[in-house]
């Protein structure tokens, strides 16, 4: 007998269950893909704060983006080795590090954007576009009060 991946219905009555599991899948996707140019989902979220909201503070950058700063410190070097991120002391505090977004690392942002569009198209092909944009818009409206709740 093969054992089965079905869950159980009564689960499947609870959306914060249908979120996680939805969750779980898009992560691992994702991943996956990252993983395929030696990449993780931390080094994604820091060129796109970096891109979103300009140089940062090291630290900063570890509380924007919820990382340990032992991790973001790994995470950065590995920016910096390829190039796509520039560190400097910060003049207003020579110890500390100043993190900024390259030209090279905004042309890579855009590479993984895309490539996480991919993902994301294919984890949502069985909504229609406006049912996409809905879910969208429900999800960032979930976000907003879960972490007003902080």
């Amino acid at each position: 007998m093969q054992p089965t991946t079905a869950a159980p219905p009564s689960l499947l009555g609870l959306t914060t269950y249908l979120l996680s599991r939805t969750g779980k899948s898009a992560r691992g996707r994702l991943a996956d893909r990252l993983a395929g140019h030696g990449l993780r989902l931390w080094h994604l979220a820091a060129l796109a704060a970096l891109a979103d909201f300009g140089p940062h503070v090291q630290r900063e950058l570890s509380v924007r983006l919820s990382v340990d700063p032992s991790d973001i410190a790994k995470v950065v070097d590995e920016l910096a080795t390829r190039g796509w991120v520039d560190r400097s002391r910060d003049p207003a505090d020579r110890r500390r590090v100043r993190i900024s977004l390259t030209a090279a690392g905004r042309g890579a942002l855009r590479d993984l954007h895309a490539e996480a569009q991919e993902v994301q198209g294919e984890l949502l092909a069985p909504l229609s576009t406006a049912e996409q944009a809905q879910l969208t818009a429900l999800l960032r409206r979930v976000l907003d009060g879960v972490t007003a709740d902080r």
